[in-house]
């Protein structure tokens, strides 16, 4: 047995009961860590500054995005394409965000979308919106035992650089906070990992609850994806979640003109750079088609609501 399948049995075997279940103790340091970086936003009003408040936009609105355009629009749906180099430069960017590694996010959210709003399901509000929004990341036996583990991304496990994210994606977090010491002292440590981490696990976990609870239904997709134009404005365009089920290969979310998406924004910019390639979105036909399929499922449902 490998040092890392040792180190992984470690992290999964059951070592707490509390709250009506098991805890491991990978579920217990991520419960800690959430813990930790909301007690420090806590100090935030008494090291106020326009410096700390700017470090927690830029920190806060980089990580984030590199989140969606990485982890989400690149790997999990590849959407378009990059250079290798532009490829694993954006998905570091985005494991400073403390969302986990590529492996697990990517893995994670291609199974929400095999099995969205079923029981396999990662994080379906049918469970309740706050285990939608947070309480499954605090159970990862369920999490990785309810549709077998880490089986949907071999893609992502044939490379080096993503395996060692896989086992190192704390450490640099870690590091990051090292170098906001350095240079900043406890303020850069409140406003750069506290304010800026809580600001981005909270936007972007809002997809997975408020997004499939609040907004309303563009396309007929089976499940409760919705459209919620604060969410699509906050969360870099991932808040138009229904257009996103409906034509989940598409590197733009934001369908119409009007519906704000920064992430979008920013894959053209590279593609007309010549950097994003094989940039993927619904044409007017496969829109007319997908319209058409739900006004036939509707039809059908009226008739058989007849009889």
């Amino acid at each position: 047995m490998g040092l890392a399948r040792i180190w992984a049995t470690i992290l999964m075997t059951p070592c707490a009961y509390f709250w009506g279940r098991k805890w491991n103790l990978l579920d217990l340091v991520t419960a800690a860590m959430f813990v930790s970086i909301h007690i420090l936003c806590l100090f935030a009003p008494f090291y106020l500054s326009w410096t700390g408040f700017f470090l927690a936009l830029v920190l806060g609105n980089t990580t984030a995005m590199a989140v969606t355009l990485s982890y989400h629009r690149n790997l999990a749906h590849r959407s378009f394409r990059l250079p290798k180099f532009l490829e694993y430069f954006f998905a570091y960017i985005a494991v400073l965000s403390g969302h986990g590694s590529p492996i697990e996010w990517v893995s994670t959210h291609r199974h929400h979308h095999q099995y969205t709003d079923t029981e396999k399901d990662a994080h379906s509000p049918l469970k309740g919106f706050w285990f939608s929004h947070m309480g499954w990341i605090l159970d990862s036996n369920r999490r990785f035992g309810r549709y077998g583990g880490l089986r949907n991304v071999d893609d992502l496990k044939r490379q080096s650089f993503y395996k060692f994210l896989h086992h190192t994606f704390l450490l640099h977090s870690f590091i990051l906070g090292v170098i906001l010491y350095a240079v900043g002292g406890f303020p850069f440590i409140v406003w750069g990992m506290g304010v800026r981490m809580v600001a981005v696990y909270h936007g972007s976990l809002a997809v997975n609850s408020a997004g499939h609870t609040w907004g309303y239904q563009a396309w007929n997709t089976g499940d409760l994806s919705k459209n919620l134009w604060w969410l699509g404005v906050l969360a870099d365009g991932e808040g138009w979640h229904n257009n996103h089920h409906a034509f989940e290969y598409s590197a733009r979310l934001g369908l119409e003109w009007w519906q704000i998406d920064t992430t979008w924004y920013f894959i053209k910019f590279l593609e007309v750079l010549g950097l994003a390639t094989e940039v993927k979105q619904p044409s007017e036909a496969q829109k007319k088609r997908k319209a058409l399929e739900a006004k036939t499922t509707i039809a059908s449902h009226e008739i058989s609501y007849g009889d």
